[in-house]
């Protein structure tokens, strides 16, 4: 299939050193692109992973917490307050929390890099 593009000067000429490699990359991208539409997370290991792979900063902006999550999180919190969290809600709730600290530091240095680029 052949597209047309109109694209500016300096994105052309990077486009040009890729010859007919071009696909590759245009892969690459279109599949981080849609990815970053839809990233949820409903554990610590799928985050984890997914910050471990150094995603974009687009890609890591468009991270959310399932409503499953949410909803969790949200009951955990309530059971803390009234004072009747287990000691593995605990647990659950401190890994929670963490989780959720490493998405808003991973955010702001990817915003960060997003003011720097621009």
């Amino acid at each position: 299939m052949q597209i047309t593009l109109e694209i500016p000067d300096r994105l052309g000429e990077k486009l040009q050193q890729l010859d007919d490699r071009l696909p590759e990359p245009l892969d690459c991208a279109l599949q981080e692109f849609t990815s970053a539409e839809t990233i949820s997370y409903q554990d610590e290991i799928q985050i984890v992973e997914l910050l471990a792979s150094q995603p974009s900063p687009d890609v890591i902006l468009a991270i959310r917490p399932t409503p499953e999550f949410q909803n969790r999180m949200s009951e955990l919190l309530d059971r803390n307050k009234s004072g009747t969290l287990s000691h593995s809600e605990e647990v659950e709730r401190d890994r929670y929390l963490l989780l959720e600290h490493w998405v808003r530091l991973a955010k702001a240095h990817a915003y960060k890099r997003l003011q720097t680029s621009a």
